[in-house]
């Protein structure tokens, strides 16, 4: 199954594929909605699934749970047009066989799938084992921002918010009815619990985190 929404080079792999005696291309999909149909409708169909990551309808990354868990032991190959290594480190965590850029020759990915269904691995077991560090390490700085964000008051994001809509020091203490010197205060004190050094710095992880709202 071939799972990529740019239609010219999802036919262009099937094109490649069907010219190889041992593959047969079960079916394509342009979403993850479309790839989830297709597994409905034939729910043993595939044995081999080429996934892209940046899907219209979302990441790719439940879906290659659903393939590569033990009632379908599906081998899938991830397509990325990111070069960004937790991206990766993400999929293989999910179940991925093996990770390409999308960058790669088709012929490339043709052999990719090739060997991952000859028992060969695309990555080396250092790569493996460095990419769930990488996953390890992204989980926990998660939490603790997780901890950091529980940690603030409901004034404390009030300030937060005022200061995302490109409030100053004065415009937040009038909008919230508090003085000045009590808006610095707040401040000083988020600067403490999210661990940043400025203004600026507390709001790109507010925006990041999803504590206020960019308008």
């Amino acid at each position: 199954m071939l799972v990529e929404d740019h239609a010219s080079f999802r036919q262009a792999l099937a094109f490649m594929f069907e010219r190889e005696e041992e593959f047969v291309v079960a079916g394509q999909a342009g979403t993850l909605a479309e790839a989830y149909e297709f597994i409905r409708r034939e729910p043993d169909g595939v044995d081999v699934a080429i996934v892209d990551l940046g899907l219209p309808d979302g990441d790719g990354f439940e879906l290659i749970e659903e393939l590569s868990s033990a009632e379908r032991e599906v081998t899938t190959l991830v397509l990325s047009a990111s070069l960004e290594p937790a991206r990766f480190a993400h999929a293989v965590e999910a179940g991925a066989s093996g990770v390409l850029h999308k960058a790669a020759a088709i012929s490339d990915i043709v052999e990719g799938v090739r060997r991952l269904k000859a028992g060969e691995a695309l990555l080396s077991p250092d790569e493996i084992i460095e990419m769930l560090r990488m996953v390890s390490r992204k989980r926990q700085e998660e939490q603790e921002a997780q901890k950091a964000i529980d940690r603030l008051t409901p004034r404390e994001r009030q300030v937060l918010q005022a200061l995302a809509e490109g409030l100053d020091s004065k415009d937040i203490a009038s909008k919230l009815k508090i003085t000045v010197e009590t808006e610095r205060t707040h401040m000083v004190n988020i600067l403490n619990k999210l661990g940043v050094h400025s203004r600026l710095q507390a709001l790109v992880f507010a925006a990041r985190h999803g504590i206020v709202a960019i308008r």
